[in-house]
C-alpha cells in the first residue's frame, strides 16, 4: 500500500508533459521553506494500491502524448521505496513515463531497484554547504550528494533543483560551489530554480506550527537574476519556474 496525501492530475511541473503526479505523505526533511507541512507527518495519508494508481494513469493516458505519465513526489517520495518498486515496476510494464521526484537521502538497495524502473529523477539539492543545509533542511547533505554522485554513475536522467531563500540558500559563493560541484555530471538534463513564494504560509497557520519564514521575504527579480546567471555559467539548460 502507498500512503498517498494528495494527486494532481494534469500536472505540468513535475516532469515533461502532461503527467499525473501523486504526492505522498510523511517527510524525513523539515525544510525551513516547506510549502506543504501537512504533508511530513508520516500518518494522516489515504492508502492506495499500485493499481487504483495505474487506473487513473490510464484514464489520463490520451493526454500524455509522447512525454507525460506519472511523477511521484512527497512528502519524501523515498519513504516509500518499496511500495514505489512495484508501482513503477508496472507502470513501466504499461509503457508509462516515471519519474521520482526525491530530495535524495536514502541510497540503499531499495532506492537502486526504484531507479532502475525510474526513467527521470527531479533530485532538489537544498544547500551545498553541510552546514547551511542542516540549517535549512534539519538533516546533512552527505548522502544528497552521494545520491547525486550514484544517478550520475548509473547515467540516470535528472533534473537539479534549487529553491532560492533569501538569508538561507542566496550566498553566491555557495551558488557557485552548487555549479562547480554539478557542472561536468553528464545526466543534468536542465536545472530549474524555484524562488522561494509565500503561497502555503496558511498552512502553518491553520496546523498551528510555528512558521520560521513568516518575516523572511521573498526574492527580487534581480536575485533571482542573479542566480540564474551564476548557473548559467555551468549548465546550458537552466529556467526559472
Amino acid at each position: 500500500m502507498i500512503s498517498v496525501h494528495s494527486i494532481e492530475t494534469f500536472g505540468t511541473h513535475e516532469g515533461p508533459g502532461i503527467r499525473l503526479v501523486v504526492f505522498l505523505q510523511g517527510c524525513n526533511f523539515r525544510c525551513v521553506y516547506c510549502h506543504n507541512p501537512d504533508t511530513q507527518p508520516l500518518e494522516g495519508g489515504k492508502e492506495m494500491t499500485s493499481e487504483e494508481i495505474l487506473a487513473l494513469l490510464e484514464k489520463q493516458e490520451p493526454y500524455f502524448k509522447e512525454t507525460g505519465g506519472l511523477t511521484v513526489s512527497g512528502g519524501e517520495s523515498l519513504l516509500q521505496r518499496y511500495a514505489l518498486i512495484d508501482l513503477f515496476t508496472k507502470a513501466k510494464k504499461k509503457r508509462f513515463n516515471t519519474t521520482l521526484d526525491t530530495n535524495g537521502s536514502i541510497l540503499d538497495e531499495d532506492s537502486k531497484k526504484l531507479l532502475e524502473v525510474t526513467d527521470l529523477v527531479l533530485l532538489d539539492v537544498k544547500h551545498i554547504d553541510p552546514v547551511w543545509h542542516q540549517k535549512v533542511t534539519g538533516a546533512a547533505n552527505n548522502v544528497v550528494l552521494e545520491f547525486a554522485g550514484y544517478l550520475e554513475s548509473i547515467n540516470k536522467s535528472m533534473w537539479l533543483r534549487y529553491v532560492l531563500v533569501p538569508g538561507y540558500t542566496d550566498q553566491k559563493d555557495s551558488l557557485e560551489k552548487w555549479g562547480k560541484h554539478f557542472k561536468d555530471f553528464k545526466n543534468i538534463k536542465r536545472v530549474e530554480i524555484l524562488p522561494f513564494h509565500k503561497y502555503g504560509f496558511y498552512k502553518w497557520k491553520e496546523l498551528g506550527m510555528k512558521n520560521p519564514l513568516e518575516n523572511t521575504p521573498v526574492p527580487t527579480k534581480e536575485e533571482i537574476q542573479e542566480a540564474f546567471d551564476i548557473f548559467k555559467k555551468y549548465f546550458k539548460e537552466v529556467y526559472i519556474r
